[in-house]
């Protein structure tokens, strides 16, 4: 897909996605075998549920019908929200990402895998847990020294009201 092709598909699609609430996250027009896949990723501050990607995903459907945004044939056309172990691109990726366990490839080299904390414009808070039995420690980390970043899946987190429960 062509860049000019991904911004026309974007400028067409966004206002819709934003009526409905929602960020337009990612567009993707994929080859699957004969036919074409166009994949259309959305989320929000609050998350997405059900009936707002049904109601999104008829609004995108309506309009790439009434438009040749996709040209001539059969496409199918898919509308979700980011998998559980997004990558951090965006501001927006990191305030929606507040307390949970992230993996960080850094500017200079190496790894890190912390808590989010808090965000602001300059940067991130962030707690490192700590190692055989050590106390996790806080860390301060500018955007510029971010290479990569992505959300880890946790299982077996205990959530705070979990925590505060205990500790009554």
């Amino acid at each position: 897909m062509s860049t000019t092709h991904s911004e026309r598909l974007r400028e067409l699609l966004e206002p819709l996605v934003s009526s409905q609430g929602l960020d337009l996250e990612e567009i993707a027009v994929d080859s699957v075998g004969r036919k074409r896949v166009l994949r259309v990723v959305v989320d929000s501050d609050t998350g997405a549920d059900l009936d707002q990607i049904a109601d999104v995903s008829r609004a995108l459907s309506a309009k790439l019908d009434e438009t040749d945004a996709m040209g001539e044939g059969e496409y199918t056309l898919e509308v979700g929200t980011p998998g559980a172990e997004r990558l951090l691109t965006e501001h927006r990726h990191y305030v929606r990402a507040i307390d949970r366990l992230v993996k960080f490839q850094l500017a200079e080299g190496g790894e890190l895998v912390a808590r989010i904390l808090k965000v602001d414009d300059a940067g991130l808070d962030l707690e490192v847990p700590g190692v055989k039995g050590r106390r996790a420690t806080t860390r301060r980390i500018a955007f510029p020294e971010i290479e990569k970043a992505r959300v880890q899946v946790e299982f077996s987190r205990k959530d705070k009201h979990e925590e505060n429960a205990e500790e009554a």
